[in-house]
């Protein structure tokens, strides 16, 4: 078994979930590909030593991506990635006609010129279920063509089973080069159900994930900004393994440097006073009838954090769950927590880029426990970085999509512009709030 960290590239990057748990698991993610250039600069900020590229998967190549990395002409041991997904959706209208379903094949055309070891698609549940399943066997046949095999027995996996404390589902294709050993499902790390199985420990809550955070109400200056030097509570063991991750035996990720006291994504959500009687009426773990709300129950998971939609269609919010204690919506800091990123992971300062960047991305731990398995058949004992670094460049946080866009030399209508609906149904569900 060598002793070394393996090289990764991520396609449809967004933030970097999948990166940050890729890296946790011992990879470098040399390059991460994303069309959108206010994902690109919050990337940037969160791995400012590997390349992140503002680019569309239509139009890059894939000696584009090694040029413009330090990749050059080195093996790449995995390629991972999740197409965006709402062509598949259990939620839209599942039309193998949908353009938007092409950026899978697409991220197959990459796969294939990158010519990694491994691979890896995350999807949505919806593509595994009723005509969807015919595109998978398009994928599979697509890549059984061109040299590649796919594990047929493909899994759903749930956040939860990973230490996440949330349900969400989400469909993983895992791929390699023919004649390599094909790498397994993850075991269950820990068990929403509490089945009581003595090898497993239960699934943190949400009581776990943000009891200790400071109350954002007790904080004016979090009217205007999204941070505060304040104090924490006691934390639970799950919230030490996301603040202290270099004392988790198996966590490889490279140390930031950052104050420990400072509060961040934390702005406050203003409010009316019929709202906040609301759900203040509203028992933990049911819904808020008007807004359609859910209010957490500190001693439960949370629902799946969902991203809203694009700008280019519409800029509608998604449901935000309201906190289990304060007849408010969570902050973006705390559906950071409920999905598994640490404390030093920077989103943008704006709630509605904040939220989406969350809800888009994969939960860390889950990409995470998916990656170890990629680790164990390429038979490689991961180095533990001892460099730190520390996270400067905050004017990235904050960028407008035109300054994204000028920072990264794109158009600034690379992802469409903002559609605005009429129709008085349609409007966004911020308006109930």
């Amino acid at each position: 078994m060598s002793q070394k960290r393996p090289i990764a590239v991520d396609l449809f990057a967004g933030v970097g979930g999948m990166t940050l748990g890729f890296e946790q698991a011992g990879f470098d993610v040399l390059a991460s590909v994303e069309i959108d250039p206010i994902h690109c600069s919050i990337h940037h900020y969160n791995f400012p030593f590997w390349t992140t590229i503002c680019a569309s998967v239509t139009q890059i190549t894939a000696n584009t991506i090694r040029e413009l990395s330090t990749i050059q002409n080195q093996p790449i041991d995995v390629v991972f990635g999740g197409p965006p997904c709402q062509g598949f959706s259990l939620m839209g209208k599942r039309s193998l006609e949908d353009d938007r379903n092409s950026l899978v094949k697409h991220f197959i055309g990459l796969v294939l010129e990158l010519q990694p070891k491994y691979f890896v698609i995350e999807n949505v549940p919806g593509m595994a279920i009723g005509k969807q399943q015919i595109f998978l066997q398009e994928i599979f046949d697509e890549f059984a063509k061109n040299k590649y095999q796919v594990k047929t027995d493909y899994k759903i996996l749930n956040a939860a089973n990973y230490g996440v404390p949330q349900l969400r589902k989400r469909l993983f294709l895992l791929g390699a080069k023919k004649g390599l050993i094909l790498p397994n499902y993850p075991n269950f790390i820990t068990d929403y159900k509490q089945k009581n199985d003595s090898h497993l420990s239960s699934t943190p809550t949400v009581r776990d994930a943000i009891q200790d955070l400071p109350e954002v109400n007790s904080y004016s200056e979090l009217n205007h900004r999204d941070w505060v030097i304040a104090d924490y509570g006691k934390t639970s063991n799950y919230v030490k393994n996301l603040r202290n991750s270099s004392n988790v035996i198996d966590d490889y990720s490279y140390q930031r440097n950052y104050n420990k006291q400072l509060l961040t994504s934390s702005l406050r959500t203003q409010h009316t006073q019929k709202s906040i009687d609301r759900f203040n009426h509203t028992p933990q773990g049911k819904i808020e009838p008007i807004s359609r709300f859910l209010r957490l129950h500190p001693d439960g998971l949370c629902n799946t954090l969902r991203a809203g939609t694009p700008s280019n269609r519409g800029a509608y919010t998604s449901p935000r769950p309201i906190h289990p204690f304060t007849p408010r919506c969570i902050t973006v800091r705390e559906a950071a927590r409920l999905h598994s990123y640490p404390d030093w992971f920077r989103f943008h300062v704006t709630k509605w880029h904040g939220f989406r960047q969350i809800g888009n991305s994969v939960p860390p731990l889950l990409a995470k426990a998916v990656a170890q398995e990629i680790i164990k058949v390429l038979d490689i004992e991961p180095i533990k970085p001892t460099t730190q670094y520390k996270l400067e460049k905050e004017e990235l946080l904050s960028f407008n999509p035109s300054q994204a866009a000028k920072y990264y030399n794109v158009s600034s209508d690379i992802i469409g512009k903002r559609i605005r609906v009429k129709d008085n149904n349609k409007k966004s569900l911020q308006s109930n709030i």
